[in-house]
């Protein structure tokens, strides 16, 4: 008996528009569409990246239960409207934005003061109303992440009085949802077309995040692919010590020179992983990072067994 593979096929659009799109993959083996399309659908829920708020201060402001004169939203309101406001911010440094609002009216998303990394997608956004002699200034951290973090696991450093921490909803992804139905292929009438569904808050496009999780999946497929060897216990102790270690030196610890050093956490760079996610040339561009900076940051991360980005 001859025995023929069958592939199945690539994406097609069925229909798209701005945050919504509907996808069907065809000629599934029976029972693919729905393996296929339950584990892409928590891909997407749990594993694409996004920007949130994770830190608030406001001038005068305390803690979340209080009130600000002249604001007609109670500050738990003007919480709850910051975190409807969908950031893209390119790079992974956390960014401050700010608002500093004194005139009576509506104040919206489009108010707030924007480094060159942090866009939004939503500047409508209603924030609060002001009336009378009222005025509004705040800070807010912008950060990337995955999925739903509480603040209690974003704020395990002690933060600065005044400064209320923020539960995150880091994923780009409103709702997605899948359906499988039988096709013909040859003379098999059991063969799955899956159809999946995506929604986004408008930061990233349902054909991009269909695209990315399935190059997750084959990613994360392609590791587990044959079998490791066993290394001795003090070698996988130290490699494991090692990154920790990296993970946590703090740019200020590495032993560079102070004009250095302030250069780079004015820039935002404040740990040793950050700043081996930086070429030479984008250092360059900070004021007070020459060719000699790069040198000595160069070998300050090779202490720690870390280089900078090629080029």
């Amino acid at each position: 008996m001859e025995y023929h593979i069958t592939l199945p096929s690539k994406p097609r659009i069925v229909s798209e528009e701005e945050m919504q799109g509907v996808y069907e993959i065809d000629s599934l083996y029976p029972g693919y569409g729905h393996t296929l399309g339950n584990s892409l659908r928590r891909i997407i829920l749990s594993s694409l990246p996004g920007a949130s708020i994770t830190q608030v201060k406001i001038e005068g402001v305390p803690h979340e239960f209080a009130t600000i004169e002249g604001i007609r939203e109670t500050v738990m309101e003007l919480l709850l409207n910051l975190k409807r406001i969908h950031f893209v911010l390119h790079g992974d440094e956390p960014q401050t934005i700010s608002l500093i609002a004194k005139n009576t009216g509506e104040i919206t998303a489009k108010d707030f003061n924007l480094p060159s990394q942090v866009e939004i997608k939503n500047p409508g956004q209603h924030i609060c109303d002001m009336s009378g002699k009222a005025s509004l200034e705040l800070e807010a951290t912008i950060e990337r992440g995955l999925g739903y973090v509480p603040r209690e696991v974003l704020s395990k450093d002690k933060v600065d009085i005044g400064t209320i921490a923020l539960d995150a909803t880091f994923t780009p992804i409103r709702r997605v949802n899948y359906e499988v139905e039988n096709m013909r292929v040859g003379d098999r009438t059991d063969f799955n077309r899956l159809r999946i569904l995506i929604e986004t808050n408008g930061t990233i496009a349902p054909r991009t995040a269909l695209e990315q999780s399935i190059e997750t999946m084959i990613h994360q497929l392609k590791a587990v692919i044959g079998f490791q060897e066993s290394e001795p216990a003090s070698t996988v102790s130290a490699k494991s010590e090692g990154s920790l270690d990296a993970a946590k030196v703090k740019v200020a610890d590495m032993e560079l020179s102070a004009r250095i050093v302030t250069s780079l956490e004015g820039a935002g760079i404040k740990s040793a992983a950050g700043l081996a996610r930086k070429t030479a040339s984008a250092l360059k561009e900070l004021d007070g990072i020459g060719d000699k900076a790069i040198e000595e940051i160069s070998e300050a991360l090779a202490g720690y067994g870390l280089t900078l980005k090629s080029e």
